[in-house]
This record gives C-alpha cells, sequence and structure tokens, in this order.
C-alpha cells in the first residue's frame, strides 16, 4: 500500500481526502483480512488510501501510542523547532522497533506528497488533517468538544512531523522506497 501510495500518490489530487467506493473498499478489506491475494495495483488509489487509513486506526494503541499521548500533544509547546524535533526524537525511541519503521515509511511518502503540493493540493496541513486522527488518539474516549480540541492539536503535530520528517527521521527517509 505504501508502495503505491507513494508513486501515486505525489501525482493525485485529494489524495487521502477523498475516498473510493465503500464497496470496494468493504470488499478489499474483507480480503485482505481473510489473508486473501489482493492486486492494488488494478484498484483505486482512494481505496488504497482508505485502506491504509483503516490499517493504521486498527493498530492496538495507536501507531504514536495512545499511552504517551499527553507527551505527543505537549511537544508543539516547547520552545524553538529544535527543541521540538529533540522531544520528539526522544518520544520516538520509546516506540516499538515496528512502530517506528512504519513511521519512517508512512512519512517518506507523506513528504513525497507534501512536495508535489501545488499538483495535488495536499500540503502539510492538509495531509496532517486527514491521516493525523489514524496516528494517534487518546485512551480514554472523551466528551465531542475535547475530541475536537484533541484532533486540532495532533493535526498540528503531524503537520509539523511531516514539514520537519528529514530532520526526525533522517534525510534517507526520501529514498526509502528506492527510485521510482
Amino acid at each position: 500500500m505504501l508502495s503505491l501510495l507513494y508513486q501515486e500518490g505525489p501525482s493525485t489530487k485529494g489524495i487521502f481526502r477523498r475516498s473510493g467506493s465503500a464497496k470496494t473498499f468493504k470488499e478489499l478489506k474483507e480480503k485482505l483480512d481473510s489473508g486473501t491475494e489482493v492486486d492494488l495495483a488494478r484498484e483505486s488509489i482512494f481505496v488504497t488510501a482508505s485502506l491504509f487509513k483503516d490499517f493504521l486506526r486498527n493498530i492496538p494503541g495507536s501507531i504514536l501510542s495512545s499511552q504517551l499521548c499527553d507527551k505527543w500533544i505537549s511537544v508543539l509547546d516547547q520552545g524553538n523547532n529544535e527543541e521540538k524535533i529533540k522531544s520528539i526524537q526522544r518520544l520516538i525511541e520509546h516506540l516499538p522497533r515496528a512502530n517506528v519503521v512504519l513511521l519512517r515509511y508512512i512519512f517518506g511518502v507523506l513528504h513525497g506528497i507534501e512536495m508535489r503540493s501545488e499538483e495535488n493540493q495536499m500540503n502539510a496541513f492538509n495531509l496532517a488533517v486527514c491521516i493525523a486522527p489514524s496516528l494517534l488518539w487518546p485512551p480514554v474516549s472523551s466528551t465531542p468538544d475535547i475530541e475536537s480540541e484533541f484532533i486540532k492539536k495532533i493535526s498540528s503535530l503531524v503537520q509539523f512531523l511531516i514539514e520537519n520528517c528529514c530532520r526526525i527521521f533522517g534525510d534517507d527517509i526520501t529514498s526509502l522506497f528506492g527510485e521510482i
């Protein structure tokens, strides 16, 4: 999924914002969940993006770890960008290795899409609004007002992560998929 999103996302207007066919999404999700081989390259990239966001939402405790939720949210309250980046790097050290590897690929994809935002209309802000709720959620449910405020904060954090991903994850993040 990430490879397809890396290849097609930068040239796809509204990637992660538009959803594909709900029927196709449901059918493909059932096939993937049952272990059936699926050729996503033959499907709409919007369905693939929806499947990927669904995959992220189903990671127990979230990929950024709901246990660290308060710490993630407070990162943007730090001083300058350098301090924020160092705080993020310290938080990443507390995540399971598999989560860190997946995050590097995710932000490699998001960076590639953001670099061509004039073409796809998905700048860091737009990408963050679409993907942030799939990356982190609080450990306990809350009122709609508190949840809305939380989503704004996590979206700002994800926007910062996208804009600074090379400094956070390393410059090689741009070549994780090789040359396409």
